[in-house]
């Protein structure tokens, strides 16, 4: 795909992202009756603006977080990257999978600004499928500890909840199986790209195929080299997942924060926690830009049990302003930053 297909791709899903988030923002307003911007304005002037702070500052961490896992991956295999770098690393991937159907944009974006920085497409690879176990197996651990907290929080939700949570639950525990066999078995990914590059040189669709081969050759070495370092290796898995957990739990926490800012019985704080695990779970898998509408009626649910009608509406919309709505935000400005800057510095 050439260079402009792909800018006028990532066009075209970032308006339809902006006109899900526009359509399930009104849509949230209109069920909730008296909730208007005027009504959720005094709601947030009037609540605890400690708790509230709290929430804000676990929704960008969110950000950090992930930066730091990847920078603690790929510093095992020898690269050292500032944390600047980590956070464009972390900032491109949130944005892109917030605007493109099952977050298939985040990791060729981050990807892209790895390559960039001068590490290997092999290493960034490997670093990537690692993180991206991580990542899943964290919401896996975080989704078992809700149940510990709070046993009851599954059977609280709704069928169609239930389903959802079952299914993402089962979704993320094959992929986190998956992933772990791409990183052992590297030639599930490269023999098959290799023989596409054959099939595509034979219809006469691309050309150089033996300089090609030559350098997915190279790819593969250091994606095999990166893998083998970090599978010998128990301290990086081990660093590699406290961080995605820390990234995990950080935007899980938002809600509960909310809850408390707002003025909720902070006796229920665990149960929101444990209630927002399972939701995650629930949308993760969803192949809906940002899991737009889904995570939405999912917390609404979830939270309708614990609380009255008007304040699982409330903390709902503020929670989901401040872990997605402003984050991607912030994450688009600083891509967009990080894209320009590394061009100029090229030039």
């Amino acid at each position: 795909m050439s260079g402009r297909k792909k800018v006028n791709k990532n066009l075209i899903w970032a308006v339809i992202s902006l006109i899900l988030a526009v359509l399930t923002i009104r849509v949230v307003l209109k069920q909730s009756n008296d909730l208007t911007p005027a009504a959720l304005y005094l709601l947030l002037k009037d609540s605890d603006k400690v708790f509230l702070g709290l929430a804000f500052a676990a929704s960008l961490l969110f950000i950090w977080f992930e930066g730091t896992a990847i920078r603690s991956i790929i510093k095992r295999a020898g690269i050292r990257k500032g944390p600047l770098s980590g956070l464009l690393y972390s900032a491109s991937d949130i944005y892109f999978s917030a605007i493109t159907p099952s977050s298939t944009g985040g990791q060729p974006a981050s990807a892209f600004f790895m390559i960039r920085s001068g590490i290997s497409a092999g290493i960034t690879t490997a670093a990537l499928v690692l993180n991206l176990m991580m990542y899943t197996l964290s919401i896996i651990v975080l989704g078992i500890i809700s149940v510990i907290i709070t046993p009851k929080a599954f059977i609280d939700f709704g069928t169609a909840s239930k389903v959802l949570i079952i299914a993402g639950f089962t979704i993320m525990v094959i992929l986190a199986a998956v992933f772990l066999l791409l990183l052992k078995k590297e030639n599930l990914i490269f023999i098959p790209a290799s023989k596409l590059i054959t099939f595509l040189s034979g219809r006469k669709l691309i050309r150089n195929k033996e300089h090609l081969l030559m350098k997915l050759e190279k790819i593969r070495h250091d994606y095999k080299e990166c893998s083998d370092l970090i599978s010998g290796h128990k301290g990086v898995l081990v660093t590699a997942f406290i961080w995605n957990l820390l990234q995990r739990t950080s935007q899980i926490l938002v809600p509960m924060l909310v809850f408390a800012a707002l003025g909720g019985d902070r006796s229920l704080m665990p149960t929101v926690f444990s209630k927002q695990c399972l939701i995650t779970i629930g949308y993760n898998f969803v192949p809906i830009p940002g899991a737009m509408g889904v995570s939405d009626y999912l917390m609404i649910d979830g939270f309708n049990s614990i609380m009255d009608r008007a304040s699982a509406f409330s903390v709902e919309l503020i929670s989901r302003g401040m872990t997605f709505y402003v984050c991607v935000l912030l994450s688009g400005i600083i891509t967009l930053i990080g894209y320009f800057a590394g061009r100029k510095k090229g030039r």
